[in-house]
Order: C-alpha cells, then sequence, then structure tokens
C-alpha cells in the first residue's frame, strides 16, 4: 500500500473520479518505465483529454527516453459516442477459408466508400488473413477501413512497451481494435497528437558517411557483372542486400525508383561495388525510420480488456 508520502505527491495529479490512491498505483503499473517528469506530463495530457488511465483510455510508452501517449479504443469508442450522429460501428477479421467480397462506390460529393457484398463463414474457418471495420454517422456513407494482415506485422517485432507481447500474444483482439481505432478516428475526426514522442530526439539523425563521385544505386539493389568480391564476401553482401530490400518493403518501398529516391534524400553515396560496410549502414537508418514508422503508430498498442 502507497504511504502517506507517495500519496502527498499524487494528490495534485488527480483529476475528475481518480484519488491520490488511483494515481499511485498507475504510477506503478503502467506508468512504472516513466520517470518522474514524464509521469507528470502524461497525467497532465490525460487531465486535458479527460481520458481515464484506469479505463484503460489511455496509458504511456516509453522507448529510448521518449514519452509517446497512446489512447485506447475504449476512449475512442467514448468520444466517438458523444459526437453528432454516432451510429455505432463494426469489426470483424476475415480468415483464409470465408467466403469474402467487396467494391466500392462513389457518394455524391465524389468520395469513395467500401460496400461488402459478401462475408460469410464455417468451420474451419483457417487462419486470418485480414479484416475491416465500419464507423456509422448519421447522414455519412459508412467509414470503413480494410486490412490485411502484411500490414501489422510489423507490431510482433516492435520493442516499444508491451507492444510486441500483446501482438504477439492476442493477435486477432489487437488487429480488431487497431482497425475499429482508425475507422472511429476518421469518422469523427478524433485526433488527439498521440503519434508522435513528446519529448526528445523525435528528429532523425543526420546520417554522415564518406561521399564519392559516383551514385552506384542501381548496382546497390542489383549488383553487375562487374563486381570482382570473393565467394565468401559474395555471400554477406548478398545476405546484407536481402535484408535491406526486406526493410525496404516494410517500409512500403518497393520498386528500384522509390528506393533509389530514398538513397537520394538521406545524402547516402556508395562505393563501386558497395562494401558490407555502407550496406550494413543503410540497413541500420532502415532500422531507424523502420522505429519511427513504429512510434508513430504506437496509439494502435492496446491491452486486452
Amino acid at each position: 500500500m502507497a504511504n502517506n508520502n507517495q500519496l502527498a505527491v499524487h494528490q495534485g495529479l488527480a483529476f475528475g473520479e481518480l484519488t491520490p490512491q488511483d494515481v499511485t498505483t498507475i504510477r506503478e503499473t503502467i506508468g512504472k518505465d516513466c520517470n518522474e517528469s514524464q509521469f507528470k506530463l502524461f497525467m497532465s495530457i490525460a487531465k486535458a483529454s479527460g481520458a481515464n488511465p484506469v479505463m484503460n483510455e489511455v496509458y504511456p510508452a516509453v522507448r529510448g527516453g521518449q514519452l509517446t501517449v497512446q489512447f485506447g479504443v475504449d476512449f475512442y469508442v467514448r468520444k466517438s459516442k458523444e459526437s453528432e450522429g454516432y451510429q455505432g460501428y463494426d469489426v470483424q477479421l476475415v480468415h483464409e477459408n470465408d467466403e469474402f467480397k467487396m467494391h466500392q462506390e462513389q457518394s455524391k460529393d465524389g468520395r469513395y466508400y467500401a460496400v461488402i457484398d459478401e462475408h460469410s463463414w464455417g468451420f474451419p474457418r483457417g487462419k486470418v488473413i485480414g479484416g475491416y471495420a465500419l464507423a456509422y454517422r448519421e447522414g455519412f456513407n459508412p467509414f470503413s477501413v480494410i486490412m490485411e494482415v502484411e500490414e501489422v506485422e510489423h507490431f510482433k517485432r516492435s520493442n516499444i512497451g508491451m507492444q510486441k507481447t500483446m501482438w504477439t500474444n492476442y493477435f486477432n483482439d489487437m488487429f480488431k481494435k487497431h482497425m475499429a481505432r482508425r475507422a472511429l478516428k476518421a469518422a469523427f475526426d478524433l485526433n488527439f497528437d498521440e503519434d508522435q514522442p513528446i519529448e526528445g530526439g523525435s528528429e532523425i539523425p543526420e546520417y554522415k558517411r564518406e561521399r564519392t563521385d559516383i551514385t552506384p544505386n542501381q548496382e546497390v539493389i542489383d549488383p553487375g557483372e562487374n563486381q570482382q568480391e570473393q565467394p565468401q564476401q559474395q555471400d554477406k553482401v548478398a545476405a546484407l542486400r536481402k535484408e535491406m530490400k526486406k526493410r525496404f518493403k516494410e517500409l512500403g518501398i518497393t520498386t528500384k525508383a522509390g528506393i533509389n529516391k530514398y538513397i537520394e534524400d538521406n545524402n547516402i553515396k556508395f562505393s563501386d561495388p558497395a562494401t558490407e560496410s555502407e550496406l550494413a549502414g543503410l540497413i541500420d537508418l532502415l532500422d531507424m525510420h523502420l522505429d519511427m514508422k513504429e512510434a508513430e503508430e504506437a496509439s494502435d498498442d492496446e491491452l486486452p480488456e
């Protein structure tokens, strides 16, 4: 049980129905990874937004010394219900043995929306391959989110708080909440500025490397016949290129033109042919951008009820 000193420290952080004892409990559970300044900031944001940490409506995530405040699906549902025209929402998973068909239609204002023609199933349904969420608002066409499993697989590799554990152990539940949040957010304009780290280090550090006068981007993507490498070195370089392409794909960059643009935008130059250390450096940079992408989507990391 918290002592009187702890209660006194947390007295000023209580709000609404939260007591100082509740704040102490929050500090010792979901707020245990925060330092004191981060925890006070988190509680201030929770108070300003009216989100209740005890009800899983909001919680903090700390990675690399950065605080990200994440709002749960329950908070989105409550705020949606408070909005004009709320008519509920639906979220479903699509399994590999399901019968599923959909198409797009265009509304009078020129916007497209998804229409589910058929979704039926029996057992066994097989593994989950996708899903959809529909948010209903009076006077509007349904707001839809349609996703394939591959779009959320990266959450299983996350280093953000409990995100990896939750997405691995409770994948179906997390996937449904992820889609429901997106649909409600779009339908009712619910933006809580939750995606970006709140303090320090949010910018990409400058990527410094010795530059040459050549730009062998094509050789980095697909090595040419002129490369004279030892067999062992070739194996290592080939493995690095494979990892590089895998990370580009995870970032959504799937064309040679897109890869070249990424290399140019990040001021990267290579030897001819590219060396192991140069490719490894590029992979490190790609990992950094993947981490930032995960941090931006960290608000979708929700605990099961």
